[in-house]
């Protein structure tokens, strides 16, 4: 397996856990994945073919030994140094998508902040585009 393919495996597998981390992937959250993959730069060369092998593997990953920390950890280890805030930025991308985080989304986001290599301020930038992004006309 190249680089790539590990590198878009593991951003692919940081954004599953985000969706599920609430217990359950949303349609939105799935087609919001597939949205990102297809758009962002980072994902250029990924096969949108092996997007439910890859989904798949993450569950089959969660449910071993190790369960979401073996999960988040081997995604981490898998990103270059210099995809770190790349792999938040769609993780938060995910979990803000219904523009109201659960206590599990945030626990999630709390605990991949903590494993990854960012300092509190980059991370305090991606949360407040994302909300930017996702935020409705008022009525």
């Amino acid at each position: 397996m190249s680089m790539p393919n590990q590198a878009h495996d593991a951003l692919i597998h940081l954004m599953i856990l985000a969706a599920s981390s609430d217990s359950e992937m949303t349609e939105r959250e799935l087609t919001r994945i597939q949205a990102l993959i297809g758009r962002l730069p980072v994902f250029e060369g990924f096969d949108k073919n092996r997007l439910m092998a890859v989904a798949n593997s993450c569950a089959d990953k969660l449910n071993g030994p190790g369960g979401l920390d073996q999960v988040m950890d081997d995604a981490i280890a898998a990103l270059p140094g210099k995809l770190q805030d790349t792999a938040y930025a769609v993780a938060v991308e995910i979990a803000s998508v219904d523009l109201h985080l659960e206590q599990e989304e945030l626990r999630y986001l709390e605990l991949l902040r903590d494993k990854l290599d960012l300092d509190r301020l980059t991370t305090a930038a991606i949360e407040a585009a994302a909300r930017a992004r996702h935020r409705r006309m008022p009525v």
